[in-house]
């Protein structure tokens, strides 16, 4: 009896995967943020890159930045003053409320976040700076390019909860079904 390759056992599995995976995209407010919501008995991996957020002209830099669950955030203080990193709420839960202190040009801070939802970012020694974390339950996540189009790939074939978010305005849920390679269209206004 002949065995099967390593070559044709991994063919077999790379086209089972392709078939049972789909595509989000859409077209929305520029500087939107978009993901799947969590998806029942289904638990994934923290990523181990750290995202970066730069305070640098006293702004936060990226303004919006969208990471999954258990994602540790680097802030790094590249002004020539101090700043301080706090955020009020994260997902409007108040009791998720943290201060990371402040601390001088060069220096840097890390945050591990754990739950879902939005963080406004706040600095209590320039008033006037905001920026915001986009934490997703899932890793099927996008932020749209200055046109506001996005596309999420990879997501498994199935129902879901696609959430909407977009500064000053209430975030929207919208239903999707993803099935193979068919695209799911979901378009919003703000």
């Amino acid at each position: 009896m002949k065995r099967p390759s390593a070559f044709s056992i991994i063919l077999v599995l790379t086209c089972a995967t392709a078939a049972v995976a789909g595509t989000i995209e859409g077209k929305l407010t520029p500087d939107s943020v978009v993901y799947v919501d969590t998806i029942a008995g289904n638990t994934f991996p923290a990523p181990a890159q750290k995202p970066l957020i730069d305070q640098k002209g006293l702004k936060f830099n990226p303004g919006i930045l969208v990471v999954q669950v258990g994602t540790t955030v680097d802030f790094q203080n590249d002004d020539s003053v101090q700043h301080n990193v706090f955020w009020p709420s994260v997902g409007g839960n108040k009791k998720e409320a943290h201060n990371l202190g402040t601390w001088p040009r060069g220096d840097k801070r890390s945050y591990k976040f754990d739950q879902p939802g939005v963080v406004p970012l706040l600095c209590n020694v320039h008033p006037e700076m905001s920026g915001y974390i986009v934490v997703s339950p899932t890793p099927y996540f996008a932020q749209t390019d200055a046109s506001g189009n996005f596309k999420i790939d990879n997501v498994p074939d199935g129902k879901y909860s696609l959430v909407i978010w977009h500064e000053g305005a209430k975030a929207q849920t919208k239903p999707v079904t993803v099935a193979g390679t068919v695209a799911a269209a979901v378009t919003s206004t703000k």
